[in-house]
């Protein structure tokens, strides 16, 4: 069967000093990381520079989406655990995640960082999508090299061959499609932007997908996604995201251009052009100020040549 292409590979716990190792949460914490990094690194270009920022904005987003993505898998995804394990399940941060409640939580702590310090989030939202589209394709590799997002069955050539029979793997699938929008991201992102444009179109290119790809979701499990009036809770809450990134969008082309001070031109060059122009300026500058330094003796001197003539005129 064509589905046999791709092979169920499960990865294995590993086990150290006594510490149970699991695959997604190395997967997570890598993705997590290399999030941060590209963050402050694309806060260099896209934003105010301000790369301090972005660093410490790091620990409010990581508790905000660890928080967000247990309550979201519990409150949303699994609400029998509620009757099976008590109230007490709602701490367990640690134990079941959603990378969509982990996206929602995560952009409340940002937004709590920023509110807190006085600062405008919309320009930082562009250095932050360039760290969170490669971020969660890593840690969206970990939801396939351990299975826990199983699709209909299928025989499809991306299925992957499940103990019970192929079935397509949906966390493979949201993770080949975060790495194309990553990529789609950064081609974007080597000219500079409005501003917005690249969170807005992290969010409309991942939203519309994952809308309908969660119809692909299995139901025919014993452990199997919640479901709000037919839909899961990534379905109801991608059409806000979605929303969101087109009124980013919307506004970016509105945006108008930055008002050009007079004696300047409205293509702005490069900053290593500017300093150069500059430099270019100030030597014009210089000569100019010689070259009347040079001529000053002779123009006093037909000055005075002026005042003798009309003196010995007013004589005579």
């Amino acid at each position: 069967m064509l589905a046999l292409v791709l092979p169920y590979v499960e990865l294995p716990d590993l086990h150290l000093l006594g510490l149970t190792i699991h695959p997604f949460g190395v997967f997570a914490a890598v993705g997590v990381y290399i999030g941060a990094v590209l963050t402050v690194r694309a806060g260099r270009v896209y934003g105010p520079g301000d790369t301090k920022s972005l660093s410490e904005v790091f620990t409010w987003a990581l508790l905000g989406g660890l928080l967000g993505a247990h309550l979201l898998h519990v409150l949303g995804y699994h609400p029998e655990l509620l009757r099976t394990q008590g109230p007490l399940v709602l701490l367990k941060v640690w134990d079941g995640v959603s990378s969509m409640g982990g996206v929602l939580g995560g952009m409340a702590g940002i937004a709590g960082y920023f509110w807190r310090k006085g600062l405008r989030i919309r320009p930082y939202w562009d250095a932050l999508a360039l760290g969170t589209a490669p971020g969660w394709t890593i840690a969206r590799l970990g939801c396939a090299v351990v299975h826990d997002h199983p699709g209909v069955r299928s025989n499809a050539w991306f299925a992957v061959a499940f103990p019970e029979g192929p079935r397509l793997d949906m966390g493979l699938v949201d993770c080949v499609l975060l790495a194309v929008i990553t990529l789609v991201l950064y081609l974007l992102a080597r000219r500079k932007r409005p501003e917005g444009v690249l969170m807005g179109v992290l969010a409309v290119s991942y939203s519309v997908p994952r809308f309908f790809l969660d119809f692909l979701r299995a139901q025919d499990m014993a452990f199997v996604d919640g479901r709000i009036l037919g839909l899961t809770p990534a379905q109801w809450i991608t059409p806000v995201l979605a929303a969101a990134g087109v009124y980013l969008l919307m506004v970016a082309g509105r945006a108008r251009p930055e008002p050009v001070p007079s004696g300047q031109t409205a293509a702005a060059p490069p900053v290593g052009e500017t300093r150069t122009g500059e430099r270019s300026g100030a030597c014009r500058s210089g000569a100019a100020s010689a070259e009347r330094a040079h001529d000053e003796p002779r123009r006093r001197a037909l000055i005075q040549g002026v005042e003798v003539d009309a003196g010995d005129a007013a004589g005579e």
